[in-house]
């Protein structure tokens, strides 16, 4: 018998791509992309970001040629995570014993997993428009820190379509206070640095390495980079720093809890010095503007939290 009237058919509503994440093989990496085509690949040696592609397929991190990634040493190149010390440790400080720029770079992290945003509700949407990864390293978990006190760190890279997000949260776990510094060490990606300016900060006082640690008033103009660059932006007061290619932006730096600046680039004679920086003209192609909390050290209670985080934007 035919009804007069049929049930309406229920809508199906299309499958959206999601974000796919994989763990290599030898459980030494993880890789993470969007639906769109951007990828990220985080080396679990250090949770050091070692390559963030743009949807079209262009490499936004400089990684050297000659980077170990087999654990032996840091890595040089990507992002490497600079933690609870910045540069070479004070012997009358607590990190005195710690190798420089700390432990966390040379630490095997555990992945904790990840986690996606929600698809956009906007007309012709391509699926998760961002995906975070999890990592965590503990005192439990190093065999000698030569540091003596508990904290639990949480690190979550998140890749989006247009940027990278990297925010370390430093839990102290023990019943002990201690003191830290934090940076992200980001080595950039450029086409030519004869050709690269970073402007927001001209109004920033800086402590120029080169010259011995010699406090230097602020320049008033963009960074040009024409030789060894190893300079220290104490407080930059501008919240977006910009790094342009021929007068166009190529990134945007955005920080949060994090007031200082480390601008870097080898230059010749430097970069021929270092047994793992390669090709012997890469410093050509690579400037470190580096997000950090490091002029002056961070004081965490006991069962107390920090946090701070970079976004980089891919223009």
């Amino acid at each position: 018998m035919d009804r007069a009237k049929k049930p309406a058919a229920i809508p199906v509503s299309p499958i959206q791509p999601t974000p796919q994440v994989s763990i290599s093989d030898d459980n030494s990496r993880v890789t993470a992309s969007l639906p769109t085509g951007e990828q990220l690949v985080v080396l679990l040696y250090g949770a050091t970001v070692i390559s963030w592609k743009s949807a079209n397929g262009k490499e936004n991190l400089f990684l050297s040629s000659k980077a170990l990634l087999d654990g032996s040493k840091p890595v040089r190149g990507g992002i490497p995570l600079v933690f609870p010390v910045f540069g070479p440790p004070s012997p009358d400080h607590p990190t005195g014993k710690l190798p420089q720029h700390g432990f966390a770079r040379n630490s095997r992290w555990e992945y904790l997993g990840k986690s996606s945003s929600e698809s956009s509700s906007l007309p012709n949407s391509k699926g998760d428009a961002s995906v975070k990864l999890d990592f965590g390293l503990s005192n439990s978990m190093l065999s000698d820190s030569k540091w003596d006190y508990e904290f639990n760190l949480t690190y979550s890279v998140t890749l989006s379509q247009d940027s990278l997000e990297t925010s370390l949260v430093v839990r102290n776990t023990g019943s002990s206070n201690y003191d830290f510094q934090v940076l992200f060490h980001s080595y950039l990606a450029i086409d030519d640095i004869g050709e690269t300016t970073v402007s927001g900060l001209e109004k920033a006082a800086f402590k120029d390495k080169v010259q011995g640690g010699k406090d230097v008033e602020p320049a008033g103009e963009p960074i040009s980079i024409t030789s060894e660059t190893d300079r220290l932006y104490t407080t930059a007061p501008e919240q977006i720093i910009k790094i342009l290619e021929k007068g166009n932006g190529r990134y945007e730096l955005t920080r949060d809890m994090l007031p200082d600046v480390v601008v870097w680039n080898p230059w010749i004679e430097k970069a021929k010095g270092m047994a793992d920086f390669g090709p012997e003209d890469g410093y050509k192609k690579m400037i470190c503007v580096e997000a950090g909390s490091v002029s002056a050290w961070n004081s965490l209670e006991a069962g107390e939290t920090w946090e701070g985080a970079q976004r980089i934007k891919a223009l």
